[in-house]
């Protein structure tokens, strides 16, 4: 999508962010096309040199912004963001509870400068008995119930991205949307806040749901009983593996013509998914033999043409290499810090039949400081100096 015909355009953000989480609703605002300003230390963010696990980090999360480094801490640096901050829309932060305060630049500090700013907090816990609490992803995941649901009984397992950061990005940029279309009436801004534990929390809902209905607490995913007779990941002729789900009437009817089963077809009792549910140990047993005489292609080609939900089981890697996802639009140039290129997620949305792109690759430390001062109306003279004391660079 062309940047002029971005929804966002026009919304001015600055951001103070590390890890996952703020730096998510950036990444995302910035897609929307938002100009979004990366405020570092002079140091950069620490999110940059994280190693193994932390190493796609910073990748991912920052393309389509802009890089100052600014020492806050000294009187002229923090002038350069409070004057930032004075024609901002919108302030991101992540930091733990306080740590803006001391730095002057909360909600308080900066509402008087600027009524119509919307500055959103990225925290561990939203307001309440919690809300000073240090939180991490995993945190989240294991004290809101995720981990329990996710690993096999007696052995909580996180799950296989930061799922919860990232959620709490995509609520964080919900906040700040709605906040922008309140803005349109009332004239002023307001502070919002999404949060880890909560968003764990909501994704608990459902179970909860389901204790409150049926009286029992559900088991772990891994071991939970389920809804539908067909609805599991079967060896195939070749050692692959394939996820099939039937999970409706018309899919069984459909399953068992497409694979020539003939006896489960005839069975009026199988008709109805309750009754199916009830002999899945007949059913599940048939169907794996019936699958290992398939190729892991074959049978997703068959599948396919039946119209039956599939899934191969992939690996991270093999995304790179997605047919629907590179035909699509689905992943983009990025240029690597060390040189060459990668192909990552875009944002998994359309408007107008068109996907968003890469306005401004992940930035340099520091890459538009000076071009964003001069935007601030500082001269040559005056960025050279604040470069020569460390106030910028």
């Amino acid at each position: 999508m062309e940047n002029s015909q971005r929804p966002l355009v026009g919304i001015k953000v600055v951001e103070m962010t590390h890890m996952v989480m703020g730096p998510a609703i950036g990444a995302i605002l910035g897609d929307l096309g938002a100009d979004v300003i990366k405020v570092e230390p002079i140091s950069g963010d620490k999110t940059r040199n994280l190693t193994d696990a932390g190493s796609g980090y910073f990748l991912t999360f920052n393309r389509n912004k802009r890089s100052i480094a600014v020492d806050v801490k000294s009187k002229q640096g923090k002038d350069i963001v409070l004057k930032l901050l004075t024609g901002t829309d919108v302030f991101i932060e992540n930091f733990r509870s306080g740590a803006m305060e001391k730095l002057g630049l909360g909600y308080d500090d900066l509402k008087s400068l600027n009524p119509k700013l919307i500055y959103c907090s990225a925290k561990g816990f939203l307001e309440g008995p919690y809300q000073n609490r240090t939180a991490l992803d995993e945190v989240a995941q294991m004290m809101g119930g995720l981990a329990y649901m996710t690993g096999p009984p007696g052995q909580p397992l996180r799950a296989g991205s930061s799922v919860i950061d990232i959620m709490g990005g995509m609520f964080g940029v919900i906040a700040i949307l709605a906040a922008v279309q309140e803005r349109q009436t009332s004239g002023i801004g307001q502070k919002v806040t999404s949060a880890l534990f909560e968003n764990v929390v909501y994704l608990m809902g459902q179970h909860m749901a389901q204790t409150a209905t049926t009286g029992s607490p559900p088991p772990p995913m891994s071991v939970r009983v389920s809804a539908w007779a067909v609805y599991d990941i079967f060896e195939t002729k070749d050692d692959e593996q394939v996820f099939v789900g039937v999970v409706t009437d018309g899919q069984w009817k459909s399953f068992c013509a497409a694979f020539g089963l003939t006896d489960f077809r005839e069975d009026k009792a199988m008709d109805l998914n309750a009754n199916r549910v009830a002999k899945r140990n007949l059913i599940i047993p048939s169907i794996k033999t019936l699958f290992k005489q398939y190729t892991k292609q074959d049978l997703m080609e068959k599948l396919e043409q039946t119209g039956l939900p599939f899934a191969p089981i992939s690996k991270p890697e093999d995304l790179f290499e997605d047919p629907h996802l590179n035909e699509s639009g689905g992943l983009l140039d990025i240029d690597l810090p060390q040189g060459g290129q990668t192909k990552l997620p875009a944002l998994p949305i359309q408007m107008k039949g068109n996907r968003f792109g890469v306005e401004h690759q992940v930035p340099k430390l520091g890459e538009h400081t000076r071009e964003v001062l001069k935007e601030l109306g500082f001269d040559d003279v005056l960025i050279n100096q604040m470069v020569e004391e460390l106030v910028v660079s």
